[in-house]
């Protein structure tokens, strides 16, 4: 069980993941490391994942703190181990040893945030309805508030669904321009005249830019290509597959 990390953040007293499929217990078309709590898989294998996960932080389950995330702007502070609570949100902040702040994906954007001079670390969960409304400036400012420097924050974007494999709707480019103006630059055209190709990687990396991270990269991983290492919320869509696994992003601090 070996996660994807990225030098951005290999850190000094700083450990962090996005954990792939490798690994786990899960079986049928969740086969392997499926993480969601909230998937119909079943739950003691989901369990034992997730304490595999935080045992290879060196922790144990009731330290893993992740949101019921509901593609919101809402950045919530962890001040020590959830033991298995949820609160709605879509990013987890943290300066507390041992706390290992986590997102779920399957497609939508994961991110990684550290600042290692004031030791505050973040997760977020950025779908491109998050990313337009403001998860990642809200995760940035949060960080701030616990002692962090915009300019010394850096983030990384994990596995997620690129551009040529993430078909929408023509009105997602309008609105995008309505409410983000300059953003039309990460849709081209799609297969028909209502149809576009959309970068959500590359929006997310803009609108980290925005909120003043200037050190920040994408893994380049595609999520609904790589069957063999990723869960895909659109794969299994399109395979007319009845749920989905999803994978774990976390990251905490460590001595």
């Amino acid at each position: 069980m070996t996660p994807i990390t990225h030098p951005l953040l290999d850190l000094a007293g700083i450990k962090h993941g996005f954990f792939t499929r490798e690994g786990g217990v899960s079986e049928g078309i969740y086969t392997g490391l499926n993480c969601g709590v909230g998937s119909k898989d079943d739950p003691a294998r989901v369990a034992e994942n997730r304490r595999l996960v935080a045992q290879w932080f060196g922790g144990d389950s009731d330290d893993l703190c992740g949101c019921y995330q509901i593609h919101s702007a809402d950045a919530v502070v962890a001040e020590g181990g959830w033991k298995g609570e949820r609160p709605e949100g879509d990013a987890v902040v943290t300066r507390a040893p041992t706390t290992i702040a986590t997102v779920l994906t399957a497609d939508c954007a994961p991110i990684l945030f550290a600042d290692p001079d004031a030791r505050v670390v973040a997760t977020a969960h950025a779908g491109w309805k998050g990313a337009l409304g403001g998860i990642i400036a809200a995760t940035v400012d949060q960080m701030v508030e616990l002692g962090a420097a915009r300019d010394n924050i850096r983030a990384v974007v994990g596995p997620c669904i690129s551009q040529a494999s993430y078909e929408v709707g023509a009105d997602y480019e309008a609105r995008f321009a309505a409410e983000a103006p300059g953003s039309e630059r990460f849709f081209i055209a799609g297969s028909s005249d209502d149809k576009r190709q959309f970068d959500l990687p590359g929006f997310v990396l803009w609108r980290l830019e925005q909120a003043g991270v200037t050190q920040a990269a994408w893994t380049g991983d595609d999520t609904r290509t790589d069957e063999a290492r990723f869960y895909s919320n659109r794969r299994a869509y399109l395979n007319g597959e009845p749920d989905f696994g999803r994978l774990i992003g976390a990251i905490a601090l460590s001595e």
